[in-house]
């Protein structure tokens, strides 16, 4: 008689497992304390299923920010409303600060691991970043085609659009110390409206 033994298929054990596992993990402890051993433990999974999907801790926290903020991002922009385009866009930007500045895993990372973020400021943009540079873009041709945005290369609008809200979302800790929060909402509310406004004729 010959003893079989069945162990779990890896395609079996689904990504927001591992990926709730992974959160839970640097909630409690921070990116850089975070490894795949802690975070196969508590997914109740081997190591090395864990190893097949994600090989290392970065592709790990990669795949865990994009799914957290990029399902973020895609509520607060669908939630966005206005009368016209350059308003939707204004208020999904902003509440999309509001709600990523608000969010306890982004909250951890700036404040624990604050350089890890680096390479998304300084060397490329990240699946998050495209998320919200492609709302920015439906947004602007919207505009452009109603009207209530000034006309300009709509790519070239959205990325320095994307510039200045990502700042305002890094730079939220300091940038409150002593001065209130909403009321810099409000300021890059206007200061997003202003740029955006259709010149006069």
């Amino acid at each position: 008689m010959t003893l079989k033994r069945h162990t779990a298929s890896p395609s079996r054990v689904g990504d927001d497992v591992l990926l709730d596992a992974a959160r839970e993990c640097v909630l409690d402890q921070g990116v850089r304390r975070t490894t795949l051993t802690d975070v196969a433990r508590r997914a109740a999974v081997s190591r090395m299923t864990l190893y097949r999907r994600f090989p290392d801790v970065r592709s790990l926290l990669a795949a865990l920010m994009t799914r957290e903020f990029g399902q973020l991002l895609t509520r607060t922009n669908r939630s966005a409303g206005g009368p016209h385009a350059r308003a939707r866009l204004v208020a999904g930007a902003v509440a999309g600060v509001r709600a990523i500045v608000a969010d306890p895993l982004m909250r951890t990372v700036l404040d624990r691991d604050g350089e890890l973020v680096l390479p998304y400021v300084v060397q490329r943009l990240g699946s998050t970043q495209h998320i919200a540079e492609q709302f920015l873009l439906s947004q602007l041709v919207a505009g452009h085609d109603e009207g209530s945005v000034r006309v300009a290369d709509p790519a070239t609008q959205a990325r320095a659009l994307l510039l200045v809200v990502q700042s305002f979302v890094l730079s939220h800790g300091p940038a409150t110390a002593d001065v209130d929060a909403e009321e810099l909402l409000g300021e890059l509310a206007h200061l997003l409206d202003a740029s955006l406004r259709p010149e006069p004729r």
